[in-house]
């Protein structure tokens, strides 16, 4: 009698610590569960950064690592209570074989001690139950975090299908770049022999004029060969010169293969001396000009096409000689012609 009192009060000691336990147990499992669905929010909201979502997801990994460590933990706890309550069961039923056996000596002490085994019986049941529901919840978690991480692969996998995308494209690009670079270049040689050739064209035909000649890579006409003073039209002299120069020109369009955008620029310059500002043209840049488009307007008549003349005035503002000499003034009034891309 002495004894089964003596277990009877150890087992009342025993589960309210034990209760608590399970209590703790189960909050931290709907702790995880939230943890968990808050993880795949944040994850959902990030996926449209991909540098962004590489950062992050590694960050949620660690932390899934941290709570699968701890979910085995407590797999881990949950074993060895279920362990305890099966050993418990265990002396529980012990004790009911040893109450049965006071039973037959002791008939009114064993009804007693019989219900107290059938409540404890009871109790183990119900402990049972709740604790294979806290394994049922911890298995679905499982599953969820070993879904999350098939997600997380399949995204990293689609993030370095990108990566390996954008280093074909940026390959394809760079190859193209040099291919371009490369056909560019090659137009810019062909121009230059062109224009070479053009070039050596013009000093056959305008040999025997001093004041025609080459600066550069432009083709110099002083004023004065094909304009009188303070004039933009084309003088008689002037358009005999410009009829040569047309008919190296109609060459050159026939040899310069179509692809190659070129154009020969007209550049009207004066000298340094203001106009009086009350005849045709107000100031050097209108005269400078005018003088320009005139020889590309003469040019046009004599069947150069327009797409490959530009006409542009610069005044008094591109010198080739410094100072304020007759001399210097004489060379800076000219027409220049460069042989140029579009």
């Amino acid at each position: 009698m002495a004894l089964g009192r003596r277990r009877f009060s150890s087992q009342q000691d025993y589960w309210p610590a034990f209760v608590d336990m399970l209590t703790t147990l189960i909050l931290s499992i709907i702790f995880l569960l939230s943890v968990f669905s808050l993880a795949q929010f944040f994850l959902s909201q990030q996926i449209t950064d991909k540098d962004t979502v590489l950062n992050r997801l590694n960050s949620q990994i660690a932390e899934l690592t941290e709570l699968l460590a701890l979910e085995r933990a407590s797999n881990r706890d949950l074993k060895d209570n279920v362990s305890l309550l099966e050993a418990n069961l265990k002396e529980a039923m012990a004790s009911r074989d040893q109450l049965q056996g006071l039973m037959s000596s002791q008939a009114g002490a064993a009804d007693a001690a019989g219900s107290q085994v059938t409540t404890l019986t009871d109790q183990l049941s119900e402990e049972k139950r709740v604790s294979q529901r806290a394994m049922a919840q911890v298995e679905l978690l499982n599953q969820q975090i070993a879904a999350l991480r098939r997600q997380i692969a399949a995204l990293e996998d689609a993030l370095d299908a990108s990566e390996q995308r954008d280093r074909e494209s940026t390959a394809k690009i760079a190859d193209l770049g040099k291919r371009l670079n490369v056909a560019l270049a090659q137009k810019v040689q062909e121009l230059a022999r062109y224009r070479s050739d053009f070039f050596g064209r013009l000093r056959e035909i305008l040999s025997q004029r001093s004041d025609v000649r080459v600066v550069g890579d432009r083709f110099v006409f002083q004023s004065e060969v094909l304009f009188d003073s303070g004039q933009a039209d084309v003088n008689p002299a002037g358009q005999q010169e410009l009829d040569k120069l047309a008919e190296a020109l109609l060459q050159l369009e026939g040899q310069i293969p179509t692809e190659i955008g070129w154009v020969l620029r007209v550049d009207g310059h004066t000298d340094a001396r203001p106009l009086s500002g009350t005849g045709r043209f107000r100031d050097n840049w209108e005269l400078s000009a005018a003088r320009a488009i005139s020889v590309v307007k003469y040019l046009i008549g004599k069947g150069i096409s327009p797409a490959h003349l530009v006409a542009a005035g610069f005044g008094e503002f591109q010198p080739l000689e410094p100072g304020d000499s007759d001399e210097a003034y004489a060379k800076n009034r000219r027409i220049e012609l460069k042989l140029t891309e579009r």
